[in-house]
C-alpha cells in the first residue's frame, strides 16, 4: 500500500503539460517514422522487418535517457525450439522508496490487407482531418509514442528528481497471439515486477472522453475441417442424394445462433455488469452498419458487446467464385473464432463450441479441430491506489471525466501478466477512438486523443514519482 498519497507541485504540473505540448510534433514525427515499418509477425511476410522495427524502439527509448538499460530480446516458443519475435525491455530502478511502473505496447502490426481498399497506402502515414492513416498508427505504434512522450515530457521536468522505477516492454507479436509472451515474464520476471503496469492497447469512450478499460472478453479461435465425401463428385450426377460439405457446413454453422443473432450454444456464458447507454445510432455510426441491416442479439447494445459471447467465421477455404464448377464439394475449412464473456475460461468456452458443433454435425459430417489458441478475459480490481491516480491523470489529462469500459475484444496476456504478477495493478489505456478501424483497411488515430493521451501519462507518472509504497 502507498503511505502517502502524491502532492505534486502545480508549477511542475504545468512544466510538465507544457514539456507534452512541445513535444507532440517530434511526438508525430517519430510515430510516422514507426508505421512506415511493416512490422507483421505472421511467417508469409518479410521478418526482418520486426527487427527494424525493435530496433527502431530501442533507439528511442534509449534516447529519452531514462533507463540503464535497453535491450532488444527473443523467448522461446515453449513447446517448441523456436523463439518468439524480437520484443523491446528497457529497465531503471526506483529510488528513494518510489514504486515502480511497467509500460507495455506492441511494434507488430496486423497485415493491411487489400491495397485498394485504402484511400492511401498502408505504411505511408498520412494526415488528414485531424487524423494519421496508417497501419498501426493507431494499434499500437501510438501506444509505444504515448510512453515514450510521456517519458520525454516528465524526464525533462524532474531530471534527477526522477525516481520512480520504469520499465519498458514493447512485444514483437500481439497480433500474432503473444506465443512467447508467458515465457518472457518468465525470463524476465525481476526486470518486469511492478506495482502497477499500464497496458496501452485498448481504446476510449469516443475521441475526447477518455477510458479506463475494466473488462475484456476472452478468445477461442480454432480451424474447423467439414468432410462428407473422399472425392469431388459431379453435382449433377449425384446433387440431391449426397451431402456435399458446403451444404453440410452451412447447415452447421446455423445452429451456432438463435433467430436473433445471438450465440446459441450451451455452455458459453454471460456476465451481468451494468453498462452507459448507448443507442442504435451510435452504433451504426461506428460499426458502419448499412441502414437496412438491423442489430443482432438481445439486451442492451453494449452488454452484447461487452458482457456476452460472440462467434464468428473469419475465414473459409472452398472454390473461389473464379474457378466454381458443378462439383460437390468433399471438403470445406473455416476459422472460426469466438470472444468469450469474463468471467469465463476460455478453455471451457472452447470445451462448449466443440460439444455443440460435433452434436450438431449434419449429415454424419465429419469433423476435425485444430490450431486451438485460447484467451481468458479480464475483470480489473477498480479498488486500488492506482486505478485512482489513473482516473484523476484522465480527467486532468482530457478534461473530461474516463469512462469505465468494458472492451469487446480480447488482450489474453493480460492473465498472464496477472498469474506472474498477482500484487501488480493493471491499468488497460489506449489512443483509440470508436472511429479508429484498428486491423481493418485505412486505420487511423485520432490526434487530438493522441495528444490527451500523452498528457495523461505523463501526469500519472509525474504524481506516482510523487508517493512512496
Amino acid at each position: 500500500m502507498t503511505s502517502q498519497t502524491p502532492n505534486v507541485d502545480p508549477a511542475i504540473e504545468s512544466a510538465v503539460a507544457e514539456a507534452v505540448a512541445i513535444g507532440i510534433p517530434s511526438a508525430l514525427s517519430d510515430l510516422g517514422d514507426l508505421v512506415r515499418i511493416p512490422g507483421i509477425a505472421w511467417p508469409s511476410f518479410d521478418q526482418s522487418q520486426l527487427v527494424r522495427s525493435a530496433e527502431h524502439v530501442a533507439a528511442l527509448a534509449t534516447d529519452t535517457g531514462v533507463f540503464d538499460d535497453v535491450r532488444v530480446l527473443r523467448a522461446a516458443i515453449p513447446g517448441t525450439d523456436e523463439y518468439g519475435q524480437p520484443a523491446v525491455l528497457a529497465t531503471r530502478a526506483a529510488k528513494g522508496g518510489k514504486p515502480t511502473i511497467l509500460l507495455y505496447a506492441h511494434h507488430d502490426v496486423q497485415p493491411p490487407g487489400a491495397d485498394e481498399l485504402w484511400d492511401t497506402p498502408s505504411f505511408e502515414p498520412t494526415v488528414r482531418d485531424g487524423r494519421l492513416y496508417g497501419r498501426g498508427a493507431a494499434d499500437d505504434k501510438a501506444g509505444i509514442m504515448a510512453h515514450i512522450a510521456a517519458l520525454r515530457a516528465v524526464s525533462e521536468v524532474l531530471g534527477d528528481d526522477l525516481e520512480l522505477g520504469v520499465s519498458l516492454f514493447i512485444e514483437g507479436e500481439e497480433e500474432y497471439g503473444s506465443a512467447s509472451f508467458a515465457q518472457f515474464l518468465s525470463d524476465n520476471a525481476e526486470a518486469l515486477r511492478a506495482d502497477a503496469i499500464v497496458v496501452a492497447d485498448s481504446g476510449n469512450w469516443d475521441s475526447t472522453t477518455p477510458g479506463l478499460t475494466v473488462s475484456l472478453r476472452g478468445n477461442a479461435r480454432f480451424v474447423l475441417k467439414v468432410r462428407t465425401l473422399d472425392h469431388a463428385s459431379h453435382s449433377g450426377m449425384f446433387g440431391g442424394a449426397v451431402p456435399d460439405a458446403m451444404m453440410a457446413t452451412v447447415r452447421l454453422l446455423s445452429t451456432l445462433w438463435d433467430e436473433d443473432g445471438a450465440v446459441a450454444v450451451e455452455g458459453m456464458s454471460e456476465t451481468d455488469t451494468p453498462t452507459p447507454d448507448y443507442t442504435e445510432e451510435t452504433l451504426r455510426d461506428e460499426a458502419g452498419l448499412l441502414p437496412r441491416t438491423s442489430p443482432i442479439g438481445r439486451g442492451t447494445i453494449l452488454s452484447r458487446i461487452w458482457n456476452k459471447p460472440a462467434v464468428t467465421v473469419i475465414g473459409i477455404d472452398a472454390t473461389s467464385v473464379a474457378s466454381a464448377s458443378n462439383t460437390l464439394l468433399p471438403e470445406v475449412t473455416i476459422v472460426i473464432s469466438a470472444r468469450v464473456a469474463p468471467g469465463q475460461s476460455g478453455e471451457d468456452a472452447y470445451a462448449a463450441l466443440e460439444a455443440h458443433l460435433r452434436a450438431h454435425a449434419p449429415f454424419g459430417a465429419e469433423l476435425t479441430f485444430s490450431d486451438v489458441d485460447l484467451g481468458d478475459g479480464f475483470l480489473v480490481d477498480t479498488s486500488g491506489w492506482a486505478v485512482g491516480l489513473a482516473r484523476q491523470a484522465m480527467a486532468d489529462g482530457y478534461g473530461a471525466e474516463p469512462v469505465d469500459l468494458g472492451v469487446g475484444g480480447s488482450i489474453p496476456f493480460i492473465a498472464d501478466l496477472v498469474r506472474e504478477f498477482p500484487e501488480a495493478q493493471i491499468l488497460v489505456t489506449g489512443v483509440e477512438d470508436p472511429h479508429a478501424r484498428a486491423h481493418s483497411p485505412n486505420e487511423s488515430l485520432h490526434l487530438d486523443t493522441f495528444r490527451h493521451a500523452i498528457a495523461t501519462e505523463a501526469l500519472l507518472l509525474a504524481r506516482m514519482n510523487e508517493i512512496t509504497v
